[in-house]
């Protein structure tokens, strides 16, 4: 249950990011797009 809430966490994230880049707002993008991966259970989880 908790690997599903953060996969779809990570996915809001990167989804997010990458509409601020398409926003030209790079910062904030790759922040999100850095934290997005960081959550995800792909290997590089900070909680998991």
């Amino acid at each position: 249950m908790l690997t599903t809430l953060l996969w779809i966490l990570a996915v809001v994230l990167v989804v997010a990011g990458v509409f601020a880049l398409l926003r030209r707002e790079l910062v904030w993008g790759i922040v999100l797009i850095v934290v997005g991966l960081l959550v995800g259970p792909g290997g590089v989880s900070i909680f998991a």
